[in-house]
């Protein structure tokens, strides 16, 4: 199969190492030194250094050349940009013959509060079959040929079909759903909570705090979801549970990473400068607040997680606080039930 992966970062060339062993796949990248650099040396050294490219994989940074090779109703384009940058990168699409569309791309857009999907929906015609590949992935791992487990979500069946056919195989699983709203919170929440644990961990609160932390924070992305039209066992699942899990406890966690630093008490513009990456769960924060609010959920530790990156708020104090809460029965809300529920 023909594949283009939109998107020289981390997670896309991880994505394109590892479907180049199967098929012909095109990897593009914004800048053309980046990808001069690349061709000469066999390696991505800004996106995902240490990781040799394969032979197969072909390197662009013309986005024209790139998209035709996967156009047509037999072709599969991946964008792998950051939330930032898909609504970009999916417009350029307009008039172009792609029919299969996938991204992996996780968050809430920023200035508007639109899931990846609802961005992608205003953009592309309704006849390209569109869907989004998540689930608990590092890229590292990812190219290394280390075995991981992601989720398509489409509405088409046809994309779903495709998508496992083309990108389950070798050390990767891959499970369908139809289920792209809970899939997609599912990926965007969890980098904010990520966040919480890992000033959890800075600060030394221990094993039992971090799993507290997961498994309430389950709950309130289980409520936020289900409130916006995702499925209660979507969150069960590996976009839910599972990525959670992972971005939460994992040391190549960005998010977890910019928790660990804003609690040995650097600045976040500090952290963010060390990371050298984006960490979604920075952008996400203040846009799930208003999100959360506007639905009537309540979600304290996302919440305080924005107090404290947006606010000034102290980490010892928003611990406290969160321990203060008034107390309530845990199954009235641990999934869902209640859609403005404490934590």
């Amino acid at each position: 199969m023909n594949i283009t992966v939109l998107g020289a970062g981390a997670w896309g060339t991880a994505m394109a190492i590892s479907l180049a062993a199967r098929h012909s796949v095109v990897l593009w990248g914004r800048k053309h030194s980046v990808i001069v650099e690349a061709k000469k040396t066999g390696q991505n050294r800004v996106g995902l250094p240490g990781f040799t490219l394969p032979d197969s994989l072909q390197l662009t940074a013309d986005f024209k050349s790139a998209v035709s090779h996967a156009a047509g109703p037999e072709g599969l384009v991946i964008i792998a940009t950051s939330v930032a940058g898909l609504r970009e990168v999916t417009g350029n699409l307009a008039g172009t013959s792609v029919s299969n569309l996938i991204w992996l791309c996780k968050g809430f857009e920023e200035n508007t509060g639109l899931l990846p999907s609802q961005v992608v929906a205003g953009l592309v015609s309704e006849h390209v079959n569109t869907g989004v590949l998540s689930g608990p992935s590092f890229a590292q791992e990812v190219a290394a040929g280390l075995p991981c487990a992601l989720t398509i979500a489409s509405k088409s069946p046809v994309l779903r079909k495709m998508a496992l056919g083309a990108i389950n195989g070798g050390n990767m699983r891959i499970y369908s759903s139809d289920d792209v709203v809970g899939v997609e919170v599912g990926g965007a929440v969890k980098n904010i909570l990520a966040i919480a644990t890992g000033m959890s961990d800075g600060l030394e609160l221990g094993m039992n705090a971090r799993a507290a932390l997961i498994t309430r924070g389950l709950a309130e992305i289980t409520r936020l979801g289900v409130a916006l039209g995702g499925r209660l066992e979507t969150f069960m699942g590996l976009t839910g549970m599972g990525d959670l899990i992972l971005t939460c406890t994992g040391d190549l966690s960005r998010n977890r990473r910019v928790g660990l630093g804003l609690a040995k008490g650097k600045t976040l513009e500090t952290v963010i400068a060390e990371l050298g990456h984006v960490a979604e769960g920075v952008r996400c924060a203040q846009t799930v607040r208003f999100i959360s609010a506007r639905a009537g959920v309540e979600m304290p530790i996302a919440n305080a997680v924005a107090g404290i990156l947006f606010d000034q708020v102290s980490i010892r104090s928003t611990v406290s606080q969160l321990l203060s809460r008034h107390v309530r029965d845990e199954t009235d809300t641990l999934y869902g039930k209640q859609a403005g529920g404490q934590s």
